[in-house]
């Protein structure tokens, strides 16, 4: 077994240099590490927004999202919702993407078109 089956050891429990107890084992420090590369994953750099920003402006939205935009302003977000999950997948990106469309909605009223 060892001491990595013990659970205080985890939760940084300093260790009493016995050999048998809770605690038991050589007293050691637990090492301090660098945050990995993978923990900065899906996080849009400033120029990545930016070149997306553009895009959507010269292209606008794709046909699926207009309609999609369309049944939530005549308030059928269940009906959108589902719309959406049946072209793009599943149902996670189909609400991430309704909560894009929505802001996009709440920002056109904001401005006035």
């Amino acid at each position: 077994m060892g001491s990595s089956s013990n659970p205080a050891h985890k939760a940084g429990v300093p260790r009493t240099g016995l050999v048998w107890g809770i605690n038991r084992g050589h007293p050691t420090n637990r090492r301090v590490l660098a945050p990995r590369p993978v923990s900065k994953k899906a996080v849009a750099s400033e120029r990545v927004k930016a070149v997306r920003s553009v895009i959507r402006e010269v292209a606008g939205f794709a046909p699926y999202e207009r309609r999609a935009m369309e049944l939530i302003r005549n308030s059928k977000d269940k009906r959108a919702r589902k719309f959406i999950k049946r072209r793009i997948g599943t149902i996670g990106r189909a609400k991430r993407k309704m909560e894009i469309l929505t802001g996009v909605i709440a920002e056109q009223r904001r401005a006035g078109h």
